[in-house]
Order: structure tokens, then C-alpha cells, then sequence
């Protein structure tokens, strides 16, 4: 009953719009203080502890950093106008370039928001100066922007690899085809669009010769896909832990901005102190969540909650039903990292009860966290473009264009679900 009240409250004071971090921690200090008495606290700096000694934690504020890098030194806005380009003269060709960059922004910075932010400016204007059609062009940027859920080096990625148990490099192995597949669909969906409906993806018109064309966007492209690459494959090859790469890319993405010719000092305390924000939120919510999981386990609720699983039929696929449909509904209304540090650690001692693969489930959790970012009416990835967008671009407008992409997601997602062994590479 404990871990009940506990539960609700944390949820009514979260859709109230609560901070995140202050909601779980004093959520959990009155009714930890109140049901199982203060006591109880002594465990927490033990806890605290554990979390500064997790080395694997120090890749967030390093992937965060570099990936903050590639946008404040004008290097993502590169990749968009040269991949542009490049796709111009094709039916859907700039949509493409959207798709293509939205990709390795995923890969790079790991960070929704910023990637929708970041193509929402840069792209949307280019898309909506040549008669693109509005859902679309909304549709693809939203859509392209979520990749960074499920594409390594994911943010989410890191943390539920922290929260269950799982090495974060296995994460990124098994993230990849999946993460690709988003990619091939999305792509081909424009192609097929663009030869049937050209009015709505118009080829764009584009003066500099294919030679000019082809070798800026060389200049512009492999650069940031070698560091990709590198970051990518020294955890692949098991040269070096996600933590260690994370500071190679850090140290890699400067480097870019230096040959870019993009560098200053200025830019990069921006950066830094950017990081440190978005860094220190993160670190708050855990802390807070912490205090919340150590008052949820000892009131002795998560073996509630695996009884109640476990006499359900039809056990681990109904398990997992139930868990993917309570995550994609609460993906509505509260942050995936939230989602992280309260749902998951409910879910995993039933999960490991079930003998349910801790990365398969990892990679379910992380597309259906990407699906709840794009779906109406409360979808993050909607508002963050829409916070960027013309004031004359209807809010129904975007709505209409994730639909299409909300579909191949669930398609991916089914995917994964029925066909673990033939898309999760480990």
C-alpha cells in the first residue's frame, strides 16, 4: 500500500508540473519518513555514493558536451545545407538530407530535443521556401529528431543500461539495426511519396555544379561520420568502454570545430556551461529517484507488483504488453528520464522473474519512449518544434505529419517485439 500512495502522489505532483527532481525527493522523504520512520535515510549517502563512483554515468555529460559542440559551432547546420544539396534536385531530396542528418545528429548528440530544435531552424524554413507540404515537412523533422532514442551513443540508452544492469556497450550493439531500420523506412516512405505525390516534396533547385556539390559535401560530411565512426567503434571492437569513447568524442567533436574554423573560446564556455545544465538535471532527477526506489523496495511493494505479474496469464508476453502499453502512455505526459529512474526499476525484477532478455526489453522500452515523443497530443518532439516553428504553422499541422512516422515506428517496434533474434545485434 506503501509504494502505492507513493506512486500517486509522485504522478499527480509530476502532471501538475512539479520539478522532476524535488518531486521524487520529497515525495519520498514524507512518506518514507511517515510509513517506515527516518531511519530509513541513513542508507542514502551509501547510495549517493554509488552513484559518483559509477563510471559508466560519466559518458552522459560527455556525449552531451559533444554533441552540444556539433550545434553551437554551426557544424549540424553544415550537414543539413550540404546534404540539401546533395538530395536537392530529387523528389524529396531535402526531406532525405533531414532524414540522413536527423541520423547522425542521433548519433552524435543523443539528445532529442536538441536535435528536433536544431533541423526545426535549420531545415523547416529551406523545406517551407519551396512549397513543401507543411505535414510533411513537420512530420519528418519530428520524426527524424526522436532517432536519437533508439541510435547509439542514446542518452536513454546509458541510463537504462545504468538502471538495469546491462552493459551500456551491449545497448548500443543491439540498438543499431533497428535504429537503421527507422532510418531505411523513413527514407523509402519519401521516395514513394515524392513519385506519386511530387506537390508535396518538390526537388529542390540548385545552381552549383555536382562536382562543387559533391566535394562540399564531402568536406562537410565525412569529417563528423569518421568521428561517428570512431566513438561508435572503439565500443563495438571493445577498444574502449562507452565512457572512455564518450571522452574521445568530447575531445573529437573540438577538434572538428577547430578545422571547421568554428572554434572560440567564448563558443565553447557556452557549451560548457550548457553541459553542465543539462547535466546537473540529470544527476538531480537520479539522486531524487534514488530516494524513491529505496522507499518503494523496502516498503516491500516491488514484490507486490511481481505477485500481481506473475498470476496474470499468459505471464511474460502479457507482461510485456502490459509494461510497453503503461510506458507509452505515460511517454504522453512525463520525460523518458523520469520514465527511466520510476517505471523501469519496477519492471525489471519481474522482468528478470519472466527470464526476459534485460536488452531486448532495453531496446522495446527505448522505440516505445521514441513513439510517446511523437504522439498527440502531449508528444515532446510536437512542442519542441512547434517552439521553433512560424507562428502560421498550425499545431494540427504537425499532429498530421507525425502520423505516417507514429505508424512505421509501431511497425519497428512489432518488429523487435516478434523478431528479437533476427533484429538485436549483440
Amino acid at each position: 500500500m506503501t509504494g502505492l500512495i507513493l506512486f500517486a502522489i509522485a504522478l499527480c505532483c509530476l502532471f501538475l508540473g512539479y520539478s522532476v527532481a524535488f518531486t521524487f525527493a520529497g515525495v519520498s522523504l514524507i512518506v518514507g519518513v511517515i510509513a517506515l520512520g527516518p531511519d530509513l535515510f541513513a542508507f542514502m549517502p551509501y547510495r549517493i555514493m554509488s552513484i559518483m563512483e559509477n563510471t559508466t554515468l560519466m559518458a552522459i555529460p560527455m556525449f552531451v558536451f559533444m554533441g552540444i559542440v556539433l550545434q553551437k559551432t554551426g557544424l549540424a547546420e553544415r550537414l543539413l545545407e550540404s546534404s540539401a544539396k546533395l538530395f536537392g534536385g530529387v523528389a524529396g531530396g531535402v526531406a532525405i538530407s533531414t532524414i540522413v542528418v536527423g541520423a547522425l545528429l542521433a548519433a552524435s548528440t543523443g539528445v532529442v530535443g536538441a536535435s528536433v530544435v536544431a533541423m526545426g531552424v535549420i531545415s523547416l524554413p529551406v523545406m517551407l521556401k519551396n512549397k513543401y507540404h507543411e505535414p510533411t515537412a513537420t512530420g519528418v523533422i519530428c520524426a527524424s529528431g526522436t532517432l536519437g532514442q533508439i541510435i547509439p551513443p542514446s542518452i536513454i540508452l546509458i541510463i537504462l543500461g545504468d538502471v538495469m544492469g546491462v552493459p551500456v556497450g551491449d545497448l548500443f550493439k543491439a540498438a543499431v539495426i533497428p535504429g537503421a531500420l527507422l532510418v531505411v523506412l523513413y527514407s523509402i516512405y519519401i521516395l514513394i511519396l515524392g513519385k506519386f505525390k511530387p506537390e508535396y516534396c518538390p526537388p529542390i533547385e540548385v545552381n552549383e555544379s555536382k562536382r562543387e556539390i559533391l566535394v562540399q559535401a564531402l568536406k562537410d560530411i565525412v569529417p563528423p561520420l569518421i568521428l561517428i565512426v570512431t566513438v561508435l567503434g572503439s565500443i563495438f571492437t571493445g577498444v574502449a568502454t562507452p565512457t572512455e569513447s564518450s571522452a574521445i568524442g568530447a575531445v573529437g567533436a573540438v577538434v572538428l570545430s577547430i578545422f571547421y574554423k568554428s572554434f572560440s573560446v567564448s563558443k565553447i564556455n557556452d557549451v560548457s556551461k550548457e553541459t553542465v545544465k543539462v547535466t546537473s538535471m540529470i544527476f538531480a532527477v537520479l539522486l531524487g529517484a534514488t530516494a524513491f526506489s529505496m522507499v518503494f523496495s523496502y516498503s516491500g511493494s516491488e514484490y507486490l507488483v511481481e505477485e500481481f505479474f506473475m498470476e496474470l496469464p499468459g505471464e511474460k508476453w502479457t507482461f510485456i504488453l502490459l509494461a510497453m502499453l503503461a510506458i507509452l502512455v505515460l511517454g504522453f505526459f512525463i520525460d523518458f528520464i523520469e520514465i527511466a529512474f520510476l517505471v523501469v526499476p519496477i519492471l525489471v525484477p519481474v522482468a528478470m522473474v519472466l527470464d526476459i532478455d534485460l536488452v531486448w526489453f532495453a531496446i522495446l522500452i527505448s522505440m516505445n519512449l521514441q513513439t510517446s515523443f511523437l504522439t498527440p497530443p502531449f508528444g515532446f518532439s510536437l512542442f519542441y518544434l512547434k517552439g521553433v516553428a512560424p507562428k502560421s504553422l498550425k499545431t494540427l499541422t504537425i499532429y498530421k505529419g507525425v502520423i505516417p512516422f507514429i505508424i512505421m515506428q509501431l511497425l519497428v517496434l512489432t518488429l523487435v517485439l516478434m523478431l528479437p533474434d533476427y533484429l538485436i545485434f549483440t
